[in-house]
């Protein structure tokens, strides 16, 4: 049970701290978490662990947990690691994809394409390269990867949130046309060129 209250503690948090409303440096206080979320403060130190592991907060002694700060110089560094990381695990997918992968990556092409806000489409788009890359089934893979694109996101929601637009996004057609057509090379050249843009 704990557990479970630990996860939607840590998803919370962890969307707020992505979308910038929970700022770099500001301390997470147990006591309020555990109000808010009417719980004890066993899942929520769970959660705060959960957030130190992916990076999103830091603990330091007596001064608490607190949002972890945000490094622009870091954006290069994670793009470059999903570029390998995502071409990695797409390759692997390749030879377990069939008509049910294709079907289910074409529903999240669609649902990212139809976002009305940055916030619902940063979380449809991570589906969608979620959906691709899944059937690699390397687990350790895929977590590492979840990682990077948390902290693409918070790089996206601090430096593009006036800019961004709905659109629909013509590279995840493409990569979803190869995938159809079983060229793995076309693909991959598709899928780099894609992460590539946003640095």
């Amino acid at each position: 049970m704990s557990t479970t209250i630990a996860d939607s503690i840590y998803q919370a948090l962890s969307e707020q701290i992505v979308r910038g409303e929970l700022e770099a440096g500001e301390k997470l206080r147990q006591d309020h978490i555990a109000r808010e979320f009417n719980t004890s403060h066993v899942p929520v130190r769970e959660a705060l662990l959960q957030l130190e592991a992916h990076g999103l907060a830091k603990s330091e002694p007596r001064r608490g947990t607190r949002v972890s700060a945000l490094n622009p110089a870091e954006i290069r560094e994670v793009i470059e690691m999903r570029v390998s990381l995502e071409l990695l695990a797409l390759t692997h997918a390749f030879p377990r994809f069939d008509a049910q992968a294709l079907a289910a990556a074409e529903a999240a092409r669609l649902t990212c394409d139809a976002a009305p806000d940055m916030a619902s489409w940063e979380r449809s788009n991570r589906g969608f390269h979620r959906v691709i890359l899944a059937p690699c089934q390397m687990p350790r893979l895929l977590a590492a990867i979840d990682d990077l694109h948390i902290a693409s996101a918070r790089h996206l929601f601090a430096n593009w949130q006036d800019q961004w637009r709905p659109r629909v996004d013509q590279d995840h057609a493409a990569i979803l046309q190869a995938i159809a057509r079983a060229d793995a090379p076309a693909a991959c050249e598709i899928l780099r060129r894609h992460l590539r843009r946003v640095a």
